[in-house]
């Protein structure tokens, strides 16, 4: 099967040697995604709504680079730096998805490589054959 990459160039990709997606077959996955402006800083920092909603920008621009569109979307994974502010990432969630639905989780996590990202979030796609 064909694999197609889609990568932001943004150093980290390099540095650690990771897509944003990859499609293989009818199958995409996007990797933990963070709040990264155009120019490579943190987008809305200090704001988990606001950096919630840039993750998810990303997220739909990669699924649809990789041929897609969200309603492909099957699973998210919401990783927190803080659990106590999911209702801000979930009404950013819900915006988007509150008609799709996908299978999803919210995760606290310890920390994200750069201290400014408040949340990270995965998509997994499966299009129509």
């Amino acid at each position: 099967m064909a694999r197609k990459n889609i990568t932001y160039n943004q150093p980290l990709e390099k540095e650690i040697g990771f897509s944003r997606a990859v499609r293989i077959g009818n199958i995409i996955a996007v990797t933990g995604t963070a709040s990264i402006a155009k120019d490579g800083s943190v987008y809305a920092r200090g704001n988990i709504y606001g950096q919630a909603k840039r993750c998810l920008e990303i997220i739909k621009d990669v699924i649809e680079q990789s041929g897609g569109k969200l309603d492909n979307v099957i699973r998210t994974r919401i990783f927190l730096k803080d659990i106590k502010q999911w209702k801000e990432a979930a009404k950013a969630h819900g915006e988007i998805f509150s008609r799709i639905q996908p299978a999803s989780t919210f995760i606290e996590v310890s920390g994200f490589i750069n201290p400014d990202w408040l949340i990270e979030i995965e998509a997994d796609a499966v299009l129509e054959n």
